[in-house]
């Protein structure tokens, strides 16, 4: 019998995670990792856990599975914040007014701008020399 999962996606930056919410016993695990192995940095996992307050959920009556790939720890920590705020509105529509108020489901568009030819980075310019 196949288990009822509720999954959404969450960009940030280069990091893209595809996050699975199902009923269980509270086990939370990223790229096959207990979730606090794999965000070791200090208030990661609490920061990506805000949703569950959000909506006055306990983590604990909850599966949750995470694949994430690309960019580093901060885009990966708010590509999983997004998918699971986004996992949690599918999954009971009542929710979406509270994510939005705390401002989870607000995807930050904000990329690294690309190197133009001629510059030495995206906006730096060559030094000038007059003569």
């Amino acid at each position: 019998m196949a288990v009822q999962y509720y999954e959404a996606v969450g960009r940030r930056k280069a990091s893209a995670a595809r996050v699975r919410v199902m009923d269980g016993s509270g086990s939370f695990t990223v790229n096959e990792k207990e979730a606090g192995a794999y965000f070791p940095r200090l208030g990661d996992l609490q920061d990506i856990l805000r949703a569950f307050d959000a909506v006055g959920q306990d983590v604990k009556k909850y599966d949750v599975t995470v694949k994430v790939n690309g960019g580093g720890a901060a885009g990966q920590t708010e590509a999983v914040r997004l998918g699971l705020a986004r996992a949690l509105a599918s999954l009971n529509g009542d929710w979406t007014p509270a994510l939005r108020k705390h401002g989870l489901l607000t995807r930050d568009a904000r990329i690294k701008e690309r190197k133009k030819p001629g510059l030495k980075k995206a906006r730096k310019a060559p030094t000038y020399t007059k003569r």
